[in-house]
This record gives C-alpha cells, structure tokens and sequence, in this order.
C-alpha cells in the first residue's frame, strides 16, 4: 500500500501549492522556449545563411536529447534527491538558455540546444513527481488547476515570437524568460522540501540505459521519416534494442534501469496504457486537423489558427473541474467519460470529412474533443502514481512519461502514413474521401482510449 499521507478532501496545505508552484513555472518556461522557438526556424536559416534542414535540428536535436536522458529520471533522483535535481536542472536549463542567445553559428546554436534538452526532459517528470508526493490522493485536484498555464504556452509562445522577431532580435527569443527564471529559481530555492533519505541507491544500469535511451531515439527519428527506407530501417532498429532492453530489465527488476514489474501491476499498467493512448489520440488530432483545414479544404493558416481555438477552450473548462469531478465520481468515470467525449468530437470531425465542411460543426467538434481529451489523462496519470509506494515514485514518474512521450509520435505517424496511402489510392478527387478515411481510423484509437480507461481503478 502507498504510505504516503493523504490530504483532507477539500483542503490542502499552503505548502502543497508552493511546490506546485514551482513545478509548473519550470515546465511553463521549457513549454513556451520550445513553441518560441518552433516559429523561429526561418529566420534562424536566413541570420545563419544555411538550410532549413540544417537549422530544424535545432528543435529535433532539443527533442532527441530530451529523450536520451528521460530515462534517467528515476535513478538520478535516488542518487541525489528530487529537490537538488530539480534545482540543477532548472539551473541548467536556464544557463543553456543563456548561452544560445549568445551562439555565434548554427552549429554553435544547435550544440547548445542539446544541452538545453538534457536538462529539460527531467523538468516534466520532475514536476508530477513533486507534485506526486505533495498532493497524494489530491493530485487531480492540484495538477488540474496548475496546467492552465501549460495549456496557453502554444497560445502564447507564437505571440510573444512573432513580436520579438518583428521588433528585435532572435537572441531576445532565449532571453525574454531570465527574469522569470530568476524568480522561479528563487522560489525552488525557498519553497520545496528537503528530501526525505532514499532507502535504496541503486547502480546505474549502464546496458539499459545503452539499450532504452537509443531505442526511444530511434523510434522518433524513424516515425518522423516513415515516407523512405531509412525511417523503417531505425524503426526495425529500435523494435530490436528495445526487445532487448525488455529481455534484460524482465528478471533486474528494481535493478534495472526502468522496473518493467510496475507495468504489471493492474492499476499502473492500465494508466501508462490509457497515458500512451490518450496523448497518441491528442497529438494525432493536433496533426490531422490542421492539414485537413489547409490542404483539405483551402483554408489559408491564419484561418485555421483561429478555426482550432475551441480545442484550447474546452481543454481549459474542464481542467479546474477535474479535482472535485474525481473526488465525486472517481477515475474511471471521469477518464471514461471524457474518451467518451472525445470520440463523439472525433466522430464529428468524420462526419465534416464525408459531407463536407461547416464551421458550427467544426467548433462544436473541436470544444467537445477537448473537453473530453482534457479529461482523460489527468485522472490516468493520478492513478498511476497512487497505485506506486512513495519510495517507487521516481521509476514510476520515469515509466508514465516514457509511456506518454512515446504515445504522440507514434499515432501520429499511423494516422499520417495512413493518410499518404489513401491520398495515394485515389482516397477522392477533393480529399475528403481520404480524410474520411483518417478520421475513421482517430475515431478507432480514440474507440481505444475508452476501452483503456474503462480498465481504470474506480478510485
């Protein structure tokens, strides 16, 4: 049984929402850094006088270095403590900041970015691990409310890029956040807890970190370039490291670099599962839509930005009510509900795809999908680390986040390739008979993602 304390229901400790406080603005600022800088690439290719496909690695190395050490969440946190960890990388991140702005080459820019990622890809797990073990049983409650800011970082990253760029330099685009940082870095220093002694310092697994790391590396670049051989060849390369991790981490466990014996476990299994399906369902939305507005239908892009605000707007009704709707109804029912939700709006979206578009259908479509999308995972990730002791939480922060991240590409990738295919097979003279076909293949997933969250613990 889990032995941490639980709060009272409808009460919480100032000290709770200190630290989440401070675990939100570190995971808002490596949020609005990464969307600043995605609008930013043109100019980056012009300023430096290379290629686009030069200056992209500025994002996908970020990404791809993110991942290298996710894994090495759980064992870093055991070796040196959640808060110190946090700070250092908080503090890192903040100086790799700094140095980009001052990078004289793409080259330059991109190796700073790297280390940028390294530090960044412990800030998300690091943050719902601190608030894990602050929160308890409330942790729906807390997370619901502090991800408002998170959810307008895509809002408000291209904002504050488009004014800088117009009005300064793109050096101004690493710079904008120090104040802020210096605040947050202050806060950490001030508010989180020391942590309490760890009644086990495992040996680093050096053979899973060389298996794991490079294989979920592998699987993102071969998802992001599954139209040519070489994406399939990394595929068929991650499928092999990635078998051999699991043959090697099977009979380690709490030695191996992630425990696979939490995976078996109902209640953390299930929610790592609907975790991967519901931020697969997310971002796979997220990518088909606006190519179905763009080349789909004609709309021009700053249309279709407009055209998907109701997806935020939904997402951000539901988030302050997740806390009390779980405490009323539980998990499941909630989680179960919002899949539920969420293939309603995806099957509307199918319905504009076969008969054509109209905008009331469109925004009814994409407020419901929100709403639904926003309840699913909340209440997943909260079970996860109920059903884990306090001393399993780094592992089980590390294994929910390699489970979500993981999600996103890869049903993407699915619905993209399926999507080239039907295009390809003549899926309709204007389109929609191979978008159609697409949205019918979201709404399957998202068919999924209710089955998956069905097999939630009630509470």
């Amino acid at each position: 049984m889990d032995s941490r304390p639980s709060p009272v229901a409808g009460r919480l400790d100032a000290s709770v929402w200190k630290v989440a406080f401070v675990a939100i603005l570190g995971t808002l600022l490596a949020q609005l850094d990464a969307t600043t800088i995605n609008v930013s690439l043109a100019q980056l290719a012009r300023e430096f006088r290379v290629d686009l496909s030069v200056v992209q690695w500025v994002t996908t190395g970020y990404l791809l270095s993110l991942t290298l050490v996710l894994p090495l969440n759980g064992w870093l946190v055991e070796r040196v403590g959640a808060r110190t960890l946090y700070i250092f990388c908080f503090a890192s991140f903040v100086a790799a900041s700094a140095l980009c702005a001052v990078a004289w080459s793409a080259p330059s820019l991109i190796a700073f970015r790297l280390l940028q990622g390294m530090s960044g890809g412990l800030l998300a797990p690091m943050a719902q691990m601190m608030i894990a073990r602050a929160a308890g049983d409330q942790m729906t409650r807390v997370v619901g409310i502090v991800a408002l800011p998170v959810i307008f970082a895509p809002v408000l990253g291209p904002v504050i890029a488009g004014f800088i760029l117009q009005h300064g330099s793109w050096r101004l685009l690493f710079l904008v956040n120090l104040p802020v940082a210096a605040l947050a870095f202050a806060l950490a220093l001030i508010w989180l807890p020391e942590d309490e002694p760890s009644e086990r310092r495992r040996p680093l697994d050096w053979i899973g970190l060389a298996l794991l790391s490079p294989g979920l590396v592998l699987v993102l670049i071969g998802l992001g370039d599954l139209g040519r051989t070489a994406g399939w060849a990394m595929l068929a390369g991650a499928c092999v490291l990635l078998a051999m991790f699991v043959w090697w981490a099977a009979d380690r466990g709490s030695r191996a670099l992630v425990d696979l014996r939490l995976f078996r476990r109902r209640g953390f299994g299930n929610a790592a599962m609907t975790q991967f399906l519901s931020n697969g369902v997310l971002v796979g939305g997220q990518t088909l839509i606006p190519i179905y507005l763009i080349d789909g239908i004609g709309r021009s892009p700053t249309e279709m930005g407009w055209l998907l605000a109701p997806l935020g707007l939904g997402m951000a009704i539901t988030y302050p009510l997740l806390g009390r709707s779980v405490g009323r109804w539980g998990v499941r029912a909630v989680s179960t509900a919002g899949a539920l939700l969420a293939f309603g709006g995806t099957l509307l979206l199918l319905h504009l795809a076969v008969h054509g578009f109209e905008p009331s259908v469109l925004v009814l479509a994409l407020f419901i999908r929100g709403m639904g999308q926003s309840a699913v995972g909340l209440p997943a990730m909260s079970a996860a680390y109920s059903a884990v002791a306090r001393d399993e939480l780094p592992m089980a922060s590390t294994s929910i986040n390699i489970a979500q991240r993981l999600g996103g590409p890869t049903l993407t990738a699915i619905c993209i390739v399926f999507l080239d295919w039907r295009i390809g097979a003549g899926g309709g003279a204007d389109g929609f008979g191979a978008y159609g076909w697409a949205f019918l293949l979201l709404s399957a997933m998202t068919a999924l993602t209710v089955v998956a969250a069905l097999r939630l613990p009630r509470r």
